[in-house]
Parts: structure tokens; sequence; C-alpha cells
């Protein structure tokens, strides 16, 4: 790619092999800048520079995600990834062909699951093979330690990808920032803490990776590179459902590269080669199958490699026609492919056939009025402004000007990287589990913006004149930006999101740590003193966590794939005991698990979830079930003895407030005060018929009681 020049500011493009241009992290940076200054610094001394700055964010990216090993230990957090450490140590010990075929009856009973067609195998499939690497070089690391570690190394690895990707949009200097800035970005911290087991560990390293290798593909025009960026985007969609945003960013930016007047052969090989390869490799993954060329979600990339051979075509016609008679061929041509595309659309019902996840990206308020079991998902929620802030904190205003700098001047790659930080900002505002695909996109933007400005007002600050002053201020500011941020990601990684779900900590009066254990407890509880083929019932949450420590057999596990299983669960919850009791018996259920935080003040519990269990079933059973029959007749949600009967009634209200109305939670409280909803409960004297008190924990954090048989109801 030619040199560019932004603002006086020369930038020479590198190879990735030439060590020579590391020169431009001093000379260039400081020299251009001031001509008149002399920079002593040598090639190898610039190179070798590089290398240390690249060394030790690579470590920090690193280290600053080991809190959680440190302060507990080495341990699988939250649900979901109790599943993947599962399926990992079966691929170990059964390998891989075994585990595509695997049923498991542990979970979704009595139904089961097919594993290898349900799950995107890339993430464990990554821990498997890294740990038979190790165990061949004779380094001895048990599965676990390596699915703990698999986030902090690939988020390392990111950096290296942010860094090459941003040297090669803008330059050198631009690259260190970006890897400096995603090596410690809150919003990627939190799905690459050590323990953080989830797809996401892999599957952001694989997307930066493949628009790394597309837009290099796209400047070069390399045939290498478009089979790389292929084969980055079949291990993307391997490791997680969020493909399908490079699915459709990349045709997007196709598009507009074609409607801006940038069309070239470069850009022709680049997504065709990358299309075509990505695509029939993608079809090779089980839970994709025939998905690239049936469902709507993919139409838009097929579409722009169709429009692409048309518009490939058409220059080679022109060339061989006069102007006036390729202008009647031209409309031709388009209004032949419009219509046919549009009556394909309609006739396949492509068009239409979106899915629920993806209307809740357009529009933030159907999955809470159409589908609650997505809706109940935190996960799932629209972002609010201060958690945009809190996740990525100064860049998310340094990101317009990262796109004003991208036009200055514009390239192939400053404009996917518009289009990538514009579009993902959007998402990430629609869903906030996506704040994770932004805070690349943001990092890479914020990273041109600083670089400019440092450099910029530093070499300013050399000459005497009028703006000495404006020139301290900016330069002061943009230090303390980066060192509050880098004491916010600090903070962040440390406090907020290295603490493990299945191990709470809070400060007691005088300031010292409480250690909450009781999730395992339970769970250790379940596998010792119940028999292998018991049936457990809990809220979907948990069934992860059940198989994975407990070992028993669930109702529904934590994967929201068969809503009317998920119903069922819910229904029983809503109902009063007597009726609750023979649907359990139809699904063999042996033992219900409920989670409570009225006793020590832990907000995620199921009476605070209950609601969404009522919506749910209420979906499915709506002559059963009536969300206005668990409220207030104001709509107001109450535990209290302003409750509704059949609340007070409910099955759910019942597991988690037996004996609580003898308890006392609180100094000058009366017994039975909620220390979560900060209320006395409606009903204190809850008499279980049809259940008995198995076990409760601790601190009463999980309470299990076993279902009786017909013969020892009295």
């Amino acid at each position: 790619m030619k040199g560019k020049k932004a603002v006086g500011v020369d930038v020479k493009k590198s190879s990735p092999s030439s060590s020579s241009s590391a020169s431009s992290i001093i000379a260039n940076v400081v020299k251009k800048e001031d001509p008149d200054m002399k920079v002593k610094t040598t090639s190898s001394e610039a190179f070798l520079l590089k290398i240390a700055i690249l060394l030790v964010i690579y470590l920090t990216a690193f280290l600053i995600r080991l809190f959680s090993v440190a302060r507990y230990e080495s341990i699988i957090h939250e649900f979901d990834p109790w599943f993947n450490f599962r399926s990992t140590k079966y691929i170990t010990e059964e390998g891989f062909l075994n585990f595509m075929n695997w049923f498991d009856d542990r979970s979704w009973y009595p139904l089961g699951r097919h594993v290898g067609g349900t799950i995107y195998p890339g993430l464990m499939a990554t821990a498997a093979y890294v740990h038979y690497i190790m165990n061949a070089l004779h380094l001895t690391i048990d599965i676990r330690n390596v699915c703990v570690l698999t986030g902090p190394f690939f988020a390392s690895n990111t950096t290296l990808v942010a860094y090459f990707f941003s040297r090669d949009v803008h330059d050198e200097a631009t690259g260190l920032v970006a890897a400096a800035l995603i090596a410690i970005v809150p919003g990627y911290i939190s799905r690459s803490v050590a323990g953080s087991y989830d797809n996401e560990a892999v599957a952001i390293f694989a997307l930066l990776l493949t628009f790394y290798l597309f837009v290099k593909a796209v400047q070069t025009g390399s045939m290498l590179f478009s089979a790389s960026a292929a084969l980055a985007y079949f291990y993307m969609v391997a490791a997680w459902g969020g493909y399908i945003y490079i699915t459709n960013l990349i045709p997007l930016y196709t598009l507009v590269m074609i409607i801006f007047g940038r069309y070239s052969h470069r850009l022709y090989i680049a997504y065709s080669v990358t299309y075509i390869l990505g695509t029939l490799m993608s079809m090779q993954v089980s839970i994709v199958e025939f998905k690239p060329v049936r469902t709507p979600e993919h139409m838009a990339a097929m579409g722009v490699f169709c429009l692409l051979q048309a518009f490939g075509f058409l220059k080679y016609v022109h060339s061989k026609l006069s102007d006036a008679d390729f202008k009647q061929f031209r409309k031709l041509v388009f209004f032949a492919a419009l219509a046919a595309g549009v009556l394909f659309s309609i006739a396949s019902g492509y068009a239409f056939a979106w899915t629920g996840r993806l209307y809740s990206l357009i529009n933030v308020t159907h999955a809470r009025d159409f589908i609650p079991i997505i809706a109940s998902v935190a996960e799932h929620q629209p972002s609010v402004w201060d958690s945009l802030f809190f996740d990525m904190h100064f860049m998310l205003f340094m990101v317009p000007a990262g796109v004003y700098y991208c036009f200055k001047p514009l390239s192939d790659g400053s404009i996917f990287l518009v289009l990538y930080g514009v579009s993902s900002l959007y998402f990430s505002s629609a869903m906030v589990r996506l704040v994770l695909v932004t805070s690349p996109g943001v990092c890479l933007l914020s990273a041109i913006a600083v670089s400019y400005l440092i450099r910029k007002y530093f070499a300013m600050m050399k000459r005497e004149g009028t703006y000495a002053d404006l020139t301290l201020i900016v330069v002061s500011g943009m230090t303390l930006m980066l060192f509050f941020y880098s004491s916010h990601s600090a903070y962040v990684a440390s406090e907020v999101y290295s603490s493990p779900s299945i191990v709470l900590q809070a400060r007691g009066h005088g300031g010292s740590k409480i250690i909450f254990d009781d999730f395992r407890e339970a769970y250790r509880w379940l596998s010792q003193n119940t028999h292998d083929d018991d049936v457990v019932m809990s809220w979907w949450d948990y069934g992860y966590q059940i198989t994975g420590m407990g070992n028993r057999t669930v109702i529904a596990d934590g994967n929201t794939r068969n809503n009317t299983h998920i119903a069922r669960i819910g229904r029983m919850m809503s109902l009063p005991e007597e009726k609750s009791y023979p649907l359990m018996r139809e699904l063999d259920v042996d033992y219900v698990l409920v989670i409570f935080g009225g006793m020590v003040g832990y907000s995620g519990d199921d009476i605070n979830k209950f609601l969404w269990m009522v919506r749910i079933s209420g979906g499915l059973y709506p002559d059963e079930i009536k969300e206005s029959e668990y409220l207030t007749p104001n709509g107001q949600y109450r535990i209290d003895s302003a409750a509704p009967k059949n609340m007070l009634n409910s099955l759910m209200y019942k597991l988690c407030y037996y004996k609580f109305g003898e308890a006392t939670t609180e100094y000058g409280k009366p017994t039975g005060w909620d220390r979560v909803r900060g209320v006395e409960i409606g009903n204190k004297k809850i008499d279980l018929k049809y259940l008995e008190e198995a076990y409760t924990t601790q601190h009463w954090l999980v309470r299990i009681y076993r279902v009786k048989e017909p013969r020892s109801i009295v």
C-alpha cells in the first residue's frame, strides 16, 4: 500500500517483515513532526524497542486476567463454561469423532441432547488440542487448567493481531497504541478472564484475525491472504454463533467499496476467494450445515457475491461495447437481477424467516413483547450508557475523532475500520452482550485518534509559539485519560470481572472478606448423596453446573434450544404444590433445586427470576398461567403480605421461603425479613406435603428438596 499523509504527518506503510520501518516509532513519530530535532536511533534499536513494547503488552494482557486465579483458585466460572469444560473433558477422553456423535443423556431429560450437532465445537477442540500438544511435549498439565487459561492466552494473541491490523491500516505507532488499548479494555476482559471458558474466549481473536487478513487481501490482491481469511472465518464459525456479524460486515464493506467507486481486481479476488472457501468450510460445522445457502442472515453475503460477479462481467462487456450500448445493457442487467433477487427471496421465504435474536437487534422491544425466553437473559438486554462507558471508558468519546482521522486520507483499510466501529456500536447498544464485539473496533479507532494527538502535540511542545499553553493542556489531558483508563481497567479486572459466579464474596462489618461457597457445597452434596440416575429439576440457568459439578441428570441445561421444555419447568414452579406434583412425576423428577438469596442479600436468586418463569410458561399454557394473577391489582411484583394468592401459593415461593419465617436475618427486623427485597415475607407458615427438604447450604443460597414417592405422602 502506498504511503499516506495525514495532517502534516507522513505515515509510511511497511510490510510485516520489514524491520527498518520500525524507526517510525521514534523517528517518524517525532522527527517528522519537528524536522529540526535530531533523533539518533538506529533501525535495530527501534526494532528491539518495538519488540520490547509488544512483549510488555502481551504479558500485561495475560497477567491482568489472572486475578481470579490469584484471589480464588483455578476454577471454571459462570454457567455455560461448565458445559464447555465437560465437553472438553469428553474430547480428551473419548476423541473428537466420538464427541461429535455424543448423545448426552444427562441433559434435557427425557429427550437427551445430540451434542455434536447442537454446539460450536471450536473452543473445545482448541483446548483439547493444546492439552494434547503440551502432554506430547511432556509438559503435564490438567485439562482444567488449560481451559482456565484459554481466555487469557487468546486475549494476548489478540493484541498482536490488533497491532498488525492497525499498523497496516495506519502506521506502526498506531499499532502499538491499539495493542495496548485492547490488552486491558474492560469490555473484552469481561469474557476472557481466567476461568471464563466460553466461546467468546477464542471467538474475538478469530473475528479480528479474519478482519485483518481480509483487509490485507484487499490491499494486496493476494489469494494467499484471501484463503487465510477464509480459514480464519472457518475457525470463527466453529467457535461462536456471532460469526453472522462477519458474514454480513464483509459483504457490506464490499458493497460500499463498489458504490463509492473503489472497485478493483484486488477487491474481486479478496471477496470471491474468501466467500467461496469460507462458505464451503463453514458448512462442515455440524450446527451450521446448509445455513449459508438457506437462511436469510447469509443472503447478503451471497447477494454481494453475485453482484460482484455481475460487476466484473459488466466491466468486461464495457470494454467490448460503445458507451451508449453499454448504458442500455447495464440497465437491462440491473433490473433483471433486481427482479430475480426479489422474486427468489419472496418465493423461498428467506427474506422474512429471521430468527428472534436477529429481530431483537433491529427492534430491541421484539424479544420483550414476543420472545420472553430471549428477553429473560440479562446479556440480551439493551445496553445503557453507563454500562458502555464502564466497558470502554474514555475510548467511547475518542471514536468520533478516530473516524475523522480515518478520512485523512481515506484508504481501503480505514473504510473497513469505520464500518466495523460504527456498526458494532449500534449492535452493542441493542444487546449488551455485543459490547464484546464492539470493544476491539473501538480500540482500533481510538488508537488512531490517540496516537495522532499525542504525536502532534508532543512535537508542538518542542516549539515556542502561541499555542504552548493549549498544547500542554492537551498533552496533560491525554496523559490523565490514559492513566485513568489503566486504573479503571485494573480495578475492573480485579474486582468486577474476576469473581466466579459459583464463589461469591462480600465484606463483613469490620471490612473482612466473607466467602460464600454454597454452590459447590450443594453440587457436592448432590454428587455424594443421590443416586446416579436421579433427575434434578431447576430453572434452566443452573443445568450446566448441575451436570458439570453434580454429575446428575437435569430437565433443562443452560441452553435455550427447547422453549417448550423450559416452559414446562416454569409451569411447575408457578403452580401450587399439589398441581405441580403430578407434572413432576410425569418427568421422573427426584429432586428440585432452587436458588434463594433472601438470607444473605444475593439478588440473582430465583425469586427475582420468577416473573420470567411465569411469562415463559404463560406463553405456552395461557389457560393455567396468567402473569396478571401473580401481580398486585396495580401491577406490582410483591412477596410480602400484599402479594396475590397465586404468588404466595406457588411452588417456587414455598421452596424458597420454607422455614424462612422463623429465621432472623437483620438486627431490629422481624423474622422472615428478605434482605434482597427489603420486606417481611407474606407467608411465614409454609407446609410441604409432596416434597421434603433434603439439604440447605450454609448460607441458604441453594436449597434442595426431595420429591416424595406416592406411598410416602400422608
